[in-house]
Order: C-alpha cells, then sequence, then structure tokens
C-alpha cells in the first residue's frame, strides 16, 4: 500500500487528546496534526522521536496533516490504525494471507448482533469464516503484544467470535503487526489479562488465531509475512504455528 505522495519527515514533540499530536518540521514549523490511533502508543510516542506525516487536500478536515509512522530504535512503526483493515483486505486479495484458502469473496463490516460488526466474512473454497483484524504495534524484546491498553471492546469481539463458533461458522483474529522488530506475538496479559484469557479460551474454542507482520517504510507498507503466536497460560507459553 502505497502512502499519500504528499508526506513530510518531522519530530515528535508530544501525542496528546488520543487523536492530537503536535511535531517539528525541518524548518522549525509546528504542526497540529491528526493522530489517527486510539490505543495508548505505548512504546511508540516519545517526545524527539523521527515521525512520517502525510497531507491530506480534503478542505473539510480540521487537521489537514495525519500522523502515519514513528521510528523507534531505527524501525519504523505504523501507527495510522485507519489503515489497518486496507492492508489486511490487500494481504488477502493478493494471496500474502493464505490461511483461508482461494477467496471468492471479502465483504468487509459485517453485523454480526445489535452491539457488535466484524471486520470481514470471507467466503472461498475452505466455506465461509468471519475474521476481526487488529492492529499491534507494540514490541517488547521481539516480542509483539496486544493490546496496548485495556481493551473491553476487543474482548467483547473475542466473545463474539467464540459464539459464531458455537453456531457453526468458521471465526479468526489476525493481528496486524505494523514493525519489523519482532519474531512472535502473544497477547499482552501484563496489560489486560482478560483480554489474554479470552483470546487463550478463543483459541481453545477453535477460533484461529493468527498474526501476520508488515514491512514499514516511509514510501509503503505491506503485510510480508506470517509470525509465530505465543499464547499465555498461567507462566507458561503455548505456541501456535
Amino acid at each position: 500500500m502505497q502512502l499519500p505522495p504528499r508526506r513530510s519527515a518531522a519530530i515528535l514533540l508530544k501525542r496528546y487528546k488520543r487523536f492530537l499530536a503536535d511535531v517539528r518540521l525541518a524548518d522549525g514549523r509546528e504542526l497540529t496534526i491528526h493522530c489517527p490511533n486510539s490505543g495508548s502508543m505505548r512504546g511508540c510516542s516519545a517526545p524527539g522521536s523521527p515521525v512520517i506525516i502525510s497531507h491530506s487536500d480534503n478542505p473539510r478536515r480540521k487537521y489537514a496533516w495525519t500522523l502515519e509512522m514513528i521510528q523507534v530504535d531505527n524501525s519504523w512503526i505504523g501507527v495510522n490504525t485507519s489503515l489497518t483493515n486496507r492492508l489486511v483486505h490487500e494481504a488477502l486479495a493478493n494471496g500474502t494471507i493464505d490461511d483461508f484458502g482461494t477467496l471468492k469473496s471479502i465483504r468487509a463490516e459485517v453485523k454480526v448482533s445489535t452491539k457488535s460488526r466484524l471486520d470481514f466474512l470471507l467466503e472461498g473454497d475452505r466455506g465461509q469464516s468471519y475474521l476481526e483484524v487488529k492492529n499491534c504495534s507494540l514490541a517488547e524484546e521481539g516480542l509483539a503484544l496486544f493490546p496496548d491498553a485495556v481493551t473491553a471492546r476487543g474482548t467483547r469481539h473475542l466473545e463474539e467470535l467464540i459464539t459464531l463458533v458455537g453456531s457453526g461458522y468458521g471465526a479468526a483474529v489476525l493481528f496486524c503487526i505494523q514493525r519489523q522488530d519482532a519474531e512472535a506475538f502473544a497477547p499482552a496479559a501484563a496489560i489486560d489479562p482478560l483480554y489474554a484469557a479470552t483470546l487463550s479460551r478463543a483459541a481453545q474454542a477453535g477460533v484461529r488465531v493468527l498474526a501476520y507482520q508488515a514491512r514499514v517504510e516511509p514510501e509503503e507498507i505491506s503485510i510480508v509475512r506470517h509470525l509465530p503466536v505465543n499464547l499465555v497460560e498461567g507462566p507458561s507459553q503455548k505456541r501456535l504455528p
């Protein structure tokens, strides 16, 4: 996926009010920009970090510039969560994500209850499968972690997937890791133990747990490979292929 053509390098001054950030351009100008990430951005929001921002020509936008990625220890991290589903859709369509066989259709934003929608309904030669996608920007010691803050909504999505499996449907959750300095994925049990426990329970119920890593570059982001998943079970870990 190509990023918008009008981009600029900058330095992050601060991120605040969840959806705002201040940056300084190379010429010294300071801008307030949109930060499209509702998470804590733990580990990837330190003041002084290099960032890439993009410009929108939409005259209705209050803030024309958007925070796309931030550099931590020489590794670019994609923090624009509005791109995550587009990245996954692209990888499903081109076969990089091949866990669901040959796909005939990819439907987005599928309502599964009065309270929830899931990101995709996939139909292919292996049948139907509901898919929920989560963006992962946190990593520690080579391990990508989700979530970076307590997520009641994320836990509810897992419960929806468990219910779907119990009703005979295929269901999966996919973690899109927008950084290249990780070699495996695990739930962040220290941050949200309920989410970690629910993810383990979902896997035991038959929900497929997948992790894919994206190559993040200032010009382009694309999903490139599958990563192993470690599900935390008490003091030990269970690895999924």
